[in-house]
């Protein structure tokens, strides 16, 4: 399978991406068992479909550890030339304290230990407690470590757009920001995408299939409960729909959602995957791969053959103008994370 053109994004001077990137949270271990080797094997697949970019994290279970595996494995079938294709963004997550250098350059060597490179393509932070001001110490170190060689590129992952101002502000330079952003989560609309345009900043954009609620399984059935909701993604999901209006309005965006995949021949995940493409200031969106266990390789395919016209928009817009504002319910981006 060959992707077209429109399918890659130079998202900096020297990160030619996918702009659907393949979410490593499914291995955390919230999500069921993985087998390791299967796993591996699953990610020759996407990547020879040209599903090029991984985004993973420090915490998700064995994530980094995977990349690791997969670049040896790389080298070892194809040569070293064929690492030149792959791209891998991860993330730290430490627990706000005192930041010294040390502490910094420490985790940042776990990763790239684990991952097996010398220079992380692109480190996201995130910080979980904003009235800890260690966070923008944090940075300055990072920031330190990449003049030295060790990241590319500094990115952050939830932060609201009164920090990401106070980042910026303190001369630091961030490529993006990792949000949540789909057809029930328009938060990123709201004070983010402006700021970000105006600062040559970009987003990625997770949730945006709601954990899977946003596709055909769930046309036409009954509200799941909790013991039907099987994985942490659909858990967390399901309250976000709720908050957004509820499962009778659910109902009726997947209903319009059919319509219009019907339409241009795609299901409906590929339309909410491309409107949030569409949007503005977003390099790619974050895809869960259940590595191993299921792929969607086909079917992420056809986001790139899709082209949404004007009247699909006002369809989808025509829903959404029923539901609750998640800005006034929730507040910025990444702040359901910190209340």
């Amino acid at each position: 399978m060959n992707l077209p053109e429109s399918s890659r994004l130079q998202f900096t001077p020297n990160l030619n991406i996918c702009r659907v990137l393949n979410g490593m949270w499914q291995v955390s271990g919230a999500h069921g068992r993985i087998d390791s080797k299967a796993a591996i094997q699953n990610m020759f697949d996407y990547m020879d479909a040209g599903f090029t970019t991984w985004d993973l994290a420090d915490h998700y279970g064995p994530a980094e550890d995977f990349i690791g595996e997969f670049r040896r494995q790389l080298v070892a079938s194809r040569g070293e030339e064929a690492l030149s294709n792959l791209q891998a963004f991860t993330k730290w997550v430490p627990r706000p304290t005192k930041m010294t250098r040390k502490l910094v350059e420490d985790n940042i060597n776990i990763s790239l230990r684990r991952m097996g490179v010398d220079s992380l393509d692109l480190m996201q932070f995130h910080w979980w407690d904003y009235r800890d001001k260690n966070y923008l110490d944090a940075l300055k170190y990072m920031a330190e470590l990449q003049e030295e060689g060790k990241i590319k590129h500094l990115a952050l992952t939830n932060f609201d757009t009164e920090r990401l101002k106070i980042i910026t502000e303190a001369g630091i330079k961030i490529v993006s920001n990792q949000v949540q952003f789909s057809l029930i989560d328009r938060r990123p609309l709201a004070n983010m995408v402006q700021f970000c345009q105006e600062n040559n900043i970009q987003l990625f954009a997770y949730g945006t299939l709601c954990g899977g609620l946003l596709s055909e399984k769930y046309l036409g059935q009954p509200e799941p409960r909790g013991g039907e909701l099987k994985t942490a993604s659909l858990r967390k999901y399901k309250n976000m729909v709720d908050a957004w209006g509820g499962w009778s309005l659910f109902q009726e965006l997947l209903s319009v959602l059919q319509e219009i995949a019907q339409k241009h021949g795609v299901n409906i995940s590929n339309v909410a995957v491309r409107y949030i493409l569409e949007q503005p200031a977003v390099a790619g969106a974050i895809v869960g791969a259940r590595l191993g266990v299921s792929e969607h390789i086909e079917d992420n395919a056809r986001v790139f053959d899709l082209i949404l016209d004007a009247e699909d928009d006002r369809q989808m817009n025509a829903i959404a103008q029923q539901s609750r504002d998640l800005y006034q319910v929730i507040g910025d981006c990444g702040d359901e994370y910190r209340r």
